[in-house]
């Protein structure tokens, strides 16, 4: 059968949030606090991967979390998501967070993210997900590139419980 038969189009997952930030959302420079930006990220990706396979999904990594630009007190962070690859069970969603001046219009990206998720059946398990269809050049670039950071996130996975086994074996 061919993959592509049942592939998802990307447009299906994509997911867009949009936030003000107020006074509580920032840190004493009076820009939003990482860990909230992490929140929203984490979030949006949950929405983009139920929409993607229509079914419950768990949060298994978030890598490549990378800030580039501050977020301010009275600015909208407007956060957009998407499913762009699946292996089994897991889905890859990349996030853009942009900052916007409600006033000046200026926009720009403030930070970028690669999270995975895993589809659960009814007793908690595993379960897989259909594949992907890109619409777009980014969407295909960013197909073509998932396998490469795939194999990085399972290599990183096993060393670091390789590391930990270790760890655990000298204290016991």
């Amino acid at each position: 059968m061919d993959e592509q038969t049942n592939a998802i189009p990307v447009s299906q997952s994509r997911s867009i949030m949009t936030e003000l930030v107020f006074p509580t959302d920032t840190n004493h420079h009076g820009t939003m606090f990482g860990g909230t930006v992490m929140k929203y990220i984490d979030k949006i990706s949950a929405i983009a991967a139920i929409r993607h396979c229509r079914k419950p999904v768990v949060t298994a990594s978030t890598d490549s979390l990378d800030f580039v630009s501050p977020i301010r007190m009275g600015e909208a962070v407007e956060l957009e998501a998407f499913v762009t690859w699946t292996h089994r069970s897991s889905m890859e969603v990349y996030v853009v967070v942009r900052a916007e001046n409600l006033f000046t219009g200026e926009r720009r990206v403030t930070v970028t993210a690669f999270s995975t998720f895993v589809a659960l059946n009814e007793d908690g398990k595993p379960t897989p997900v259909p594949p992907v269809q890109p619409e777009n050049e980014q969407e295909r670039k960013l197909a073509s590139s998932a396998p490469e950071r795939h194999a990085l996130r399972m290599k990183r996975r096993h060393e670091r419980f390789a590391s930990a086994e270790s760890t655990d074996s000298r204290t016991e």
